[in-house]
């Protein structure tokens, strides 16, 4: 009898309620679930890029009309205001600055004291000094490998050196034995590791082999300037006013320099690529001056909405999801358009949060916990937003449970695997895992580690905070030989990413983007219904360096 039942249920459509103990998922929410609109996602999308958004950067028509939008979106699905002022805006104060090429300067100076003059843009680019209009140093260079100190994996590259007062040069990046995320931690928290050890400059260039950050490529992004957000006392944050020159070299500029330290480039490079740290003084110094200049100021906003919980205790927590709203706005025309839409990057992500906001939304008895809807503001500038919203949140810090990010999913094929960046450092890899089994999706590894991708979006801005995050993106296999997802990936990020052609009319499996939002959705209802608080796993890198800063247990956690 049970065969029969179960074979009537499948061709109805059912799921036999046996089922629900297998999968761990209970019934109401696999209904929202199943009740998936992949046609919603697509007008989401249709309309955040559309021309008239005028590319959604911050500060310009264009965002406050998306970011209208969404609130539109939140107000239709009952979600309350939960930005500043009972409203549905956050306000995040942005302010810009740039380096004036024409007071600026870079120059080697031999042990014979004659100066070798560089050409701003062409062999070099400077960053700015927050703080400084002028800022001045002649200092002696120091080479310090990849500029990593990493206790935990037993590498460090300033060992056995002295570098106070000094210029490290270094290659961009981090050794590429390190796990895929702490290589990426790592890559991205040089300058602070410098300024610790003491150096009162950087230089930076990039492996041969490292395409990424060429120099035709990064003093055009130098050139538009650099923003930061304002603490309450009107400085700038993320800054090391410790460092008063930061330079970039341009690859040939590099290789010259390290040619002439007196040791084999062929072994410097080598000993990088096996990841050997290494440091040495370089036989000259550097005379380096950054005028800086304020660009002003720009009002950003982050949008907020909740949907409050139902337990009497727990829904005081929240469970937050994050996606970027903004985009770069318009830029210089690249095949007759100049309008950078950013369909995928990422009207995508916000398109399918709204939609697990919609299956929340459907649900006849709401999770325990509150669950958070983020649209965060200049992403594109450095993780701003969320950086802000994570440091200043709306709702008590300490009741910030979990988050759950979406950027640029890519969904271009069948979703046949996921990589669920964030999930194995901490106890949500179990929801992750749950769900992903009960949808039919594989967890797959990381298969660009050197893309670094675990630092390039807004989940980090709550990891830094201590709070568990995961972002998940499409994995590489598509269920069709002919087609390799990984060369799909990286063929789009090559020809589309941050491009006008970035729009709405490419071949999107919305399909698939619809299984995003089931991901979304279910992985985070069942972490709103965890009595547990999410934790990092014991010994974890990311938990013990950010885990301190949120020690508090859910009321109903007994710690069994």
């Amino acid at each position: 009898m049970k065969t029969f039942l179960t074979l009537t249920s499948l061709l109805l459509g059912l799921t036999p309620s046996f089922a629900q103990d297998q999968s761990g998922i209970p019934a109401e929410a696999r209904a929202a679930a199943q009740s998936v609109k992949p046609e919603a996602i697509k007008a989401h999308m249709r309309f955040l890029a559309d021309d008239a958004m005028e590319g959604r950067k911050p500060g310009t028509r264009g965002y406050r009309l998306a970011a209208n939008y969404v609130i539109s979106q939140f107000e239709a699905l009952g979600l309350q205001p939960a930005g500043d002022e009972k409203t549905y805006w956050q306000k995040v104060p942005l302010r810009q600055w740039r380096v004036q090429e024409e007071g600026s300067s870079l120059a080697f100076i031999g042990k014979n004291g004659q100066e070798q003059p560089l050409t701003f843009g062409k062999n070099y680019t400077l960053s700015p000094v927050y703080g400084d209009e002028i800022s001045e140093i002649t200092a002696p260079v120091v080479f310090v490998g990849f500029g990593v100190t990493a206790p935990d994996l037993n590498y460090d590259d300033y060992k056995n050196v002295d570098v106070k007062g000094k210029i490290v040069a270094y290659f961009n990046g981090a050794p590429a034995a390190f796990p895929s995320n702490q290589r990426a931690y790592h890559g991205s928290a040089k300058l602070e590791n410098a300024a610790a050890h003491g150096a009162v400059g950087v230089i930076s260039f990039s492996l041969p082999t490292d395409v990424r950050n060429r120099m035709e490529a990064s003093s055009g992004r130098v050139r538009q300037g650099t923003y930061r957000w304002l603490g309450k006392d009107g400085k700038p944050q993320r800054v090391f006013p410790e460092l008063k020159g930061v330079a970039s070299l341009g690859d040939s500029t590099a290789r010259t320099v390290l040619a002439q330290s007196g040791r084999s480039l062929a072994d410097i490079i080598a000993a990088a690529n096996k990841s050997i740290p290494q440091a040495f003084p370089l036989n000259f110094s550097v005379r380096m001056k950054t005028e800086t200049r304020s660009g002003g100021d720009i009002t950003g906003y982050n949008v907020v909405g909740v949907l409050p919980g139902t337990d009497p205790v727990l829904k005081n927590e929240y469970v937050v999801y994050a996606s970027h709203l903004d985009h770069l706005g318009i830029g210089r025309p690249v095949k007759g358009d100049s309008i950078f839409n950013g369909a995928h990057d990422n009207a995508s992500g916000v398109a399918i949060n709204l939609e697990a906001a919609r299956m929340y939304a459907s649900l006849p008895t709401k999770p325990k916990r509150s669950i958070l809807f983020v649209g965060v503001t200049a992403e594109e500038m450095g993780l701003l937003g969320s950086d802000y919203f994570a440091s200043n949140p709306t709702v008590p810090k300490e009741n910030i449970v979990a988050n759950l990010c979406l950027d640029m999913p890519f969904f271009f094929h069948s979703l046949i695997d996921i990589v669920p960046y964030g999930s194995e450092h901490s106890s949500m890899a179990k929801e992750v895992n749950t769900v992903a089994k009960y949808l039919g999706v594989k967890v797959a590894k990381d298969p660009i580690p050197e893309q670094v991708v675990f630092m390039r979006s807004d989940h980090f801005s709550f990891v830094r905070q201590g709070i568990p995050a995961i972002y998940i993106k499409s994995g590489t296999e598509t269920g069709n030989p002919q087609l390799n997802g990984l060369k799909l990936n990286l063929d789009w990020r090559a020809t589309i990413y941050h491009s006008p052609q970035d729009e709405i009319d490419q071949p999107f499996d919305f399909n698939a983007a619809a299984k995003h939002a089931q991901l979304q959705f279910l992985i985070g209802y069942l972490t709103a219904q965890n009595p547990k608080r999410p934790t990092w796993n014991p010994g974890d890198f990311f938990g013990t360096k950010f885990g301190s800063q949120q020690t508090v247990k859910s009321p109903g956690d007994t710690g069994k």
